[in-house]
């Protein structure tokens, strides 16, 4: 499993799982014979290779730098969100642990620390994204260790020879999806069941959201979201739209085999579509709708967090500050030298070689200035409410209005569950 396993879907917080599966190493049998603490921390199970030995040689540099606090790294392989919810339940939690979906009824339920004390002082070379789906009324419970954007990758050669330039606007959109096609190569791809996330991207590039500036009431149903998720059906009318591909969305297959011009996709797939077309692509944010709307592009990763329960709770956020806010290098190596990630922080994005020009450059730029995250209390319930509406809407099986209210309805319900 890698490290864009759970952006591409929502995968909510379920209880009642054996701890199975999980391999622990005390990695600090020398460094760390003197220590008075040894902190508990959980990983999952990433397929990167390298990473593994990466996050013991940086507990065994913190302990050297701290011979008083060793660190015990659980790598848990699996389902690791599930364990992780069993283990917070008992004696055997860790003390830090890492989280790609952050979920705000960790923070009800009394399991996560605020962090505002360590990210405090640097908290302006974070994306606004990157704090506003850990922060709970006004307190931030993660620390963002990886940026991972969604943008639209699109193919040089194939819109100069259609006479097209990359959409900025939705109406842009539909044009270059349909002149694209040119019965060899569809316009644009968006995933196998011409919906993916397209939905959510009408949504934010309309200047709407999944909830008001309240944060606790849904508000997809509005008019100015109908009008935009109604997008989906122009788009499926364009003929343009490539479906039922063997590989979905986050896989880089389509665009690079030359099935579509254009195509939605991760930042993880650059290094994959640069070594099959050279320089022949570039990337934009997902094309803004309407007068009133933006472009947009969906960011996500991984957050750093604490157990609030924790018994060593101080030295816990001593290690989370040294790792994740102190040490910019080790902050790099964890990016790039296993994957392909942004770091969170802008400043070390910003002397990030691998990120110096081209593609990737544009990149780091449309996650700061563009980036969008889900609000924690978008759970998978509400999720699947709206992608069944959506792709309802898409086929042109039901009205926009009327279908969309039904789903902001059931989906209230859902997050009044939360709230209660």
């Amino acid at each position: 499993m890698n490290r864009r396993s759970f952006l591409v879907g929502s995968v909510l917080f379920a209880g009642g799982a054996a701890l199975a599966g999980c391999t622990s190493d005390p990695l600090n049998k020398n460094a760390s014979s003197g220590a008075k603490v040894t902190l508990q921390q959980w990983y999952h199970a990433y397929g990167e290779s390298g990473t593994q030995q990466a996050v013991q040689r940086y507990a065994q540099e913190f302990t050297k730098a701290n011979p008083d606090i060793a660190i015990n790294v659980s790598w848990i392989a699996g389902d690791y969100e599930t364990k992780l919810n069993s283990a917070m339940l008992t004696a055997q939690a860790p003390d830090l642990f890492e989280i790609g979906d952050f979920r705000y009824q960790n923070v009800k339920n009394g399991l996560l620390a605020p962090l505002d004390d360590v990210v405090g002082p640097v908290k302006g070379d974070f994306s606004q994204a990157a704090l506003d789906t850990a922060t709970v009324d006004g307190k931030v419970y993660g620390v963002k260790m990886i940026d991972d954007v969604m943008m639209l990758y699109y193919r040089k050669s194939a819109l100069q020879a259609a006479g097209v330039q990359p959409p900025r606007t939705f109406a842009e959109l539909l044009e270059a999806t349909r002149k694209l096609n040119n019965g060899k190569q569809k316009g644009l791809y968006v995933g196998t069941d011409g919906v993916g996330e397209a939905a959510t991207l009408l949504l934010w590039s309309s200047g709407g959201d999944f909830f008001d500036s309240s944060g606790k009431k849904v508000a997809f149903a509005a008019p100015e979201a109908i009008a935009a998720i109604g997008g989906l059906k122009q788009l499926h009318d364009t003929g343009g739209l490539l479906q039922g591909y063997p590989t979905d969305w986050s896989d880089p297959g389509a665009f690079a085999n030359g099935a579509t011009a254009m195509q939605w996709g991760g930042l993880w797939s650059l290094p994959d579509i640069k070594k099959a077309l050279g320089d022949d692509f570039g990337v934009v944010p997902w094309p803004k709708f309407g007068d009133a709307g933006k472009q947009v592009a969906r960011v996500g990763g991984w957050y750093q967090l604490a157990n609030a329960n924790s018994a060593h709770l101080d030295a816990a956020k001593k290690f989370v500050d040294w790792l994740w806010i102190k040490n910019g290098d080790l902050q790099k190596d964890w990016c790039v030298k296993y994957g392909f990630h942004i770091p969170a922080r802008k400043e070390i994005a910003a002397r990030t070689t691998e990120f110096s020009g081209g593609p990737a450059k544009d990149a780091v730029t449309i996650s700061q200035q563009n980036g969008k995250s889900y609000s924690g209390l978008w759970n998978k319930a509400s999720a699947t409410l709206f992608l069944q509406a959506a792709t309802k809407i898409a086929n042109g099986q039901a009205d926009p209005a009327a279908e969309l209210a039904d789903a902001a309805k059931k989906a209230q319900a859902e997050v009044d569950k939360q709230l209660s």
